[in-house]
């Protein structure tokens, strides 16, 4: 216990991190000002930067909000950006704030029904290759139109239910008590436990890296990947046709690895589940289903027709993704009676940290853009031509992505990148507007590209359209970059960071380490086809579009 005041402010800040982490961080903070007046505030916007990066890269000693957030008031109360720009920040993002508020708390009442697909799934089918394909593509399918943290955290919740089942079987006990303890369980049955816990291990993983595959597919996938589309004019289907010669290779190559690493069991991959094991888990699953009421069968039809309704609302383009969240919960609520403002709320606090924590990002976006920060890195990236350039889009934005956060980095390269081809637009004469006019019309989701562009000379149109072009396939690096070499570590997917800090990654042996080593081959193969089908993108783009 503190003995004094002191100790006492001590131990609360930052709470129970470590201290050499609150030393670091305060270390920043006191070295930021003397560095914005030693040596400017160039530098020391870098050194902000790299000090973000840290408390995302560590967040799993603290959640990034708290530190990361200390830097961006510092930063504000320097003057290296203002309240102001920072509240048009999130303003202009407004929409992914609507998607993390609402969308997720949708999915929340629709929980389930996915636990309900998930475990007949696990129980159902007896090949490991075909369930663990069967988990990945479910990942990739449900993440394409719902949150990848509730998809993830379903999968969580079905695989900890049943491991607590099959545990208290093998030791005997009921009740609350600790699932990591081997030394309870009986000699006969630890090695059907190890086992077991292997089989788990793998299935997370290959949902996990489902969650990504999909995520990068449609506007709803993933945060940034909204953020990107509502910079670009994209609504659903747009942004899906635009992204889908990587996205959809990528997801081919993610699938066949899948079957590969089971086949061969590289990477401690290919546990199976034992007959044991298995035959208590039907027992259980049996036994549930006999205790499911009217009731509660009527809960899942009403879910069931609620998340077609949400992907028609979606592909349609109905309304605003966020607008869309929010009649789902007015849908389950209303038709589920779910009336209880305690429990309507509870669905709202996991995404609520989030939402916090990206407008800190648009804090640091102000920065960049006041101090004009990536002036020189963009000025070299944008200085290169053609397929080069949108191989080094999706490079940067990969390695940055998998030791920071994509949305942040997705912000920032979105933000930037638009900026400079306004500034290119402007240069372009006989167009009749400015660079700011001629993007904001090419770019507006209600306005036609081809009839904009015909109020124009014919050799200033064309001028405009090969620059809008080739803009919209950075855009499509940018997001493709962010999302897919990301899964190489915790920090760089937020689904991984959560099974990760979940209550069952303890209990099936599932470390930092292993996770990262369970993620390589996906890593491997996905980041060379999303590579190789970046610098082919327009040929790809062409040929699918032929087919249609």
């Amino acid at each position: 216990m503190p003995k004094n005041i002191a100790q006492a402010l001590n131990r609360n800040l930052l709470g129970n991190s470590p201290d050499w982490y609150k030393l670091t961080v305060i270390g920043f903070l006191v070295l930021n000002p003397v560095l914005l007046h030693t040596a400017g505030p160039f530098v020391t916007g870098w050194v902000l930067i790299a000090e973000f990066i840290f408390t995302l890269a560590l967040a799993l000693k603290c959640y990034p909000l708290p530190a990361g957030g200390l830097l961006a008031v510092e930063a504000v109360a320097l003057g290296m950006t203002s309240p102001e720009t920072v509240y048009r920040e999130a303003v202009h993002n407004f929409p992914v704030i609507l998607l993390l508020i609402f969308m997720v708390a949708g999915i929340y009442f629709m929980k389930e029904l996915l636990q309900y697909t998930f475990t007949k799934i696990l129980v159902k089918v007896r090949s490991k290759t075909v369930i663990s394909l069967l988990f990945c593509f479910a990942g990739a399918f449900l993440s394409a139109f719902l949150d990848a943290l509730t998809v993830t955290a379903v999968i969580i919740a079905v695989a900890y239910a049943f491991y607590n089942v099959y545990h208290q079987f093998a030791s005997g006990r009921k009740g609350d008590y600790d699932l990591r303890d081997d030394g309870i369980v009986k000699e006969m049955y630890r090695d059907d436990l190890r086992k077991f816990r292997g089989f788990l291990r793998n299935l997370m993983m290959h949902g996990a890296v489902g969650t990504a595959l999909g995520g990068v597919t449609t506007l709803v996938g993933e945060p940034q990947n909204l953020l990107i589309g509502h910079e670009m004019g994209w609504h659903f289907a747009d942004f899906f046709i635009r992204v889908a010669p990587v996205s959809l290779p990528v997801l081919a190559v993610g699938m066949l690895t899948c079957v590969l690493v089971e086949k061969t069991g590289w990477f401690t991959y290919g546990f199976k589940m034992p007959g044991n094991v298995r035959s208590i888990l039907i027992e259980e699953s049996a036994r549930r289903d006999e205790k499911r009421t009217f009731k509660g069968k009527a809960r899942l039809f009403i879910q069931a027709c609620v998340g077609v309704y949400l992907i028609i609302a979606l592909a349609l383009h109905l309304a605003e993704v966020g607008i869309v969240g929010l009649s789902v919960i007015i849908f389950l609520t209303a038709l589920n009676g779910i009336t209880e403002e305690q429990r309507i709320g509870h669905a709202f606090e996991e995404a609520l940290p989030f939402t916090a924590l990206l407008v800190v990002f648009f804090s640091i976006v102000a920065v960049i853009h006041d101090q004009h920060l990536f002036g020189p890195v963009l000025h070299w990236v944008l200085g290169l031509s053609g397929k080069v350039q949108l191989a080094a889009y999706y490079l940067a934005n990969g390695l940055l992505s998998m030791i920071s956060d994509n949305v942040f980095v997705a912000t920032v390269y979105i933000t930037e990148t638009k900026m400079h081809f306004v500034n290119l637009l402007g240069m372009i004469p006989d167009t009749g507007q400015t660079g700011a006019a001629l993007m904001a019309g090419l770019t507006d989701a209600g306005i036609d590209r081809a009839a904009f562009l015909a109020d124009m000379a014919p050799e200033a149109a064309a001028k405009v359209k090969e620059v809008i072009e080739h803009f919209d396939m950075l855009a499509v690096a940018i997001n493709t970059g962010t999302n897919i070499p990301s899964v190489a570590t915790p920090n760089g997917q937020a689904a991984f960071l959560f099974l990760l800090t979940s209550a069952l990654a303890p209990v099936i042996r599932l470390s930092y380490g292993r996770m990262v080593v369970l993620a390589l081959p996906y890593t491997v193969t996905m980041t060379l086809s999303g590579l190789v089908a970046t610098w082919y993108m327009p040929a790809i783009e062409h040929w699918m579009l032929s087919l249609f």
